[in-house]
């Protein structure tokens, strides 16, 4: 097998601040039982039964999702605006990549879209 190096000399801004927004989202779902379960775990042990503190807990759970992927949104577009900066004076990544004996493969199968007769 061949292998090559190549060096990644900079990032799109864009791209990369969809795709960390996207992923901090994700992140945002998977914490939302922790804040639960702590909602519920705290207005339990107060010494006043204040239902304000599990409605603040619940909003702040719905909520979640959306202040990680805009968090994750910005620092994605600094952290790539950053790697462009710094790749002009150090350089990039620097990646080794093979080539596949068979040539290169498609992520997933391209299928024509299929026609519609009614």
């Amino acid at each position: 097998m061949e292998t090559a190096m190549y060096i990644v000399k900079s990032v799109g801004v864009m791209s990369a601040a969809k795709l960390m927004g996207l992923l901090y989202a994700c992140l945002g779902l998977i914490i939302i039982p922790f804040v639960l379960l702590g909602t519920l775990l705290g207005s339990f042990s107060g010494q006043n039964n204040s239902p304000f503190a599990g409605i603040v807990g619940l909003g702040l759970a719905i909520l979640a999702p959306f202040f990680y992927g805009i968090l994750g949104f910005l620092c994605g577009a600094i952290a790539a605006l950053l790697y462009n900066l710094i790749a002009k004076w150090v350089g990039g990544f620097e990646l080794e990549m093979t080539i596949r004996p068979e040539g290169p493969v498609a992520p997933y199968p391209i299928v024509p879209p299929a026609s519609s007769s009614i």
